[in-house]
């Protein structure tokens, strides 16, 4: 008897567990959770319902302090949800970086451009220096005294070694030389780079005028040397002269004078 009771007791309890854990399902419960996500915010499905002629007491507990409840879709990924306004604008964003990184991708090109167009290292592909100033400023890169000496006259080389101007035009081709190695070698914008190539060009041209008339004058400097000797060597004899006859040479010539 006692072991029938206990198993009364046991069924018993089972039983009101088993109606305790009924699944109760609220569809005003339902419909907020579908409402606080995404899925829907419906305002047929706002429950408890006005009614009839707005009579219903429960409606009006529930959503009579917050009106305008209702009227506003609050979904983080609604339409015009918070959520999808941050991921529109960060999409927004990302294009934005997107402009900025292709500028400066740009930037740093141009500025890349810039610096080889200012290097000095890449100064002698410009194609100005390869097509003009290389070829005139050669008497200056290729400078060789000895060359320059074995080029000129015989009669002239000497004469040129001795009076200095050969030890002259080397200093002066050798001071165009390190400004012209300077102008080359050195960062520079390629039109400043241009215009010292343009004035070592005017100063060398100066010089070697100078150098050229030295050599013409080296060259005809026997010449000269010849025709002092001769007048050197020569006497003027002047016969019958007398203090008088000057004085007489004047009077004719001032009695003979027409005005």
């Amino acid at each position: 008897m006692k072991n029938l009771l206990m198993v009364w007791m046991l069924l018993t309890t089972m039983l009101v567990s088993a109606r305790a854990q009924k699944q109760i399902r609220d569809e005003s419960i339902v419909n907020q959770q579908e409402r606080m996500v995404f899925k829907q915010w419906d305002r047929k499905k706002f429950t408890p319902t006005s009614g009839f002629l707005g009579l219903n007491p429960y409606y009006w507990l529930t959503w009579g302090l917050h009106p305008n409840y209702p009227k506003t879709d609050l979904r983080p990924l609604g339409q015009a949800g918070t959520q999808n306004q941050r991921l529109v604008l960060v999409t927004g964003m990302q294009q934005t970086d997107k402009n900025y990184e292709l500028q400066s991708d740009t930037l740093a090109q141009t500025s890349l451009l810039q610096i080889a167009g200012m290097s000095g290292m890449l100064s002698p592909t410009d194609p100005l220096w390869m097509l003009y100033y290389s070829r005139q400023l050669k008497g200056i890169t290729d400078f060789d005294p000895g060359k320059l000496l074995a080029s000129l006259p015989q009669i002239a080389k000497v004469q040129i070694i001795v009076n200095g101007s050969l030890d002259w035009y080397t200093r002066e081709i050798a001071i165009l030389s390190e400004r012209l190695q300077a102008a080359r070698t050195t960062t520079l914008e390629r039109g400043k780079r241009i215009l010292s190539y343009h004035r070592l060009l005017a100063e060398y041209r100066r010089i070697s005028a100078m150098w050229n008339d030295k050599v013409i004058a080296a060259t005809r400097e026997p010449d000269r040397v010849k025709i002092r000797q001769d007048l050197a060597g020569q006497q003027v004899k002047i016969d019958g002269w007398t203090p008088e006859s000057d004085v007489r040479t004047a009077k004719e010539i001032l009695n003979k004078r027409k005005y």
